[in-house]
């Protein structure tokens, strides 16, 4: 595994404070966050099969705001310290449910102008921003559960390097799964 962190082993539900949030709900969660490179289209996916809003579209309230990239974040990004990186702390959202907070880590660099440009004037969310790149991920650290980055009421946190095809490191995600992201709806699928 690159960088040499290995990883998180998954808990059990009961044993990270999830009772009371479906856990029947998480592996589902997980297997759909598993298929995909992109957060963005497996939770479009999830919030189709769930009903959660129609058209399943997931929009992204962005928070821009400079944070200073950790030295671990600059070595799984493979970046010097005077490199420029961009930061976007983003809340996905899919009709009226925030789905995940994400922090999100990246090198200007590495994409098209195009790209940095609606990154930094939308909320379009980074997945699909940066989509045409046809980029991988690289799952880091997996945890049923709440990191030390992620708020109160995270269910499952996931920290992940997405790469181009030619193997650089485009961004360092942390992705912190709500609870209402498995929480039954009204009328949505089981």
């Amino acid at each position: 595994m690159r960088g040499g962190l290995a990883w998180m082993a998954l808990a059990p539900a009961a044993a990270v404070g999830l009772t009371g949030c479906v856990p029947s709900r998480l592996p589902a969660l997980e297997a759909t966050l598993a298929a995909q490179p992109s957060a963005t289209a497996a939770l479009a996916q999830w919030c189709a099969a769930r009903h959660l809003a129609d058209p399943a579209t997931i929009r992204a309230q962005a928070d821009r705001t400079p944070r200073p990239a950790p030295a671990a974040v600059r070595m799984q990004l493979g970046v010097g310290a005077q490199e420029p990186l961009g930061f976007r702390h983003v809340r996905l959202a899919c009709g009226g449910v925030v789905l995940s907070d994400a922090q999100n880590w990246f090198v200007p660099a590495r994409l098209t102008p195009a790209m940095n440009e609606t990154l930094a004037g939308t909320d379009t969310p980074f997945g699909t921003v940066v989509a045409p790149l046809h980029f991988t991920r690289e799952r880091l650290a997996a945890r049923r559960g709440r990191m030390a980055e992620c708020p109160a009421g995270t269910v499952l946190s996931h920290r992940a390097v997405l790469r181009r095809p030619d193997g650089a490191a485009i961004s360092l995600v942390v992705e912190c799964y709500t609870r209402a992201s498995v929480a039954g709806v009204p009328g949505a699928a089981r």
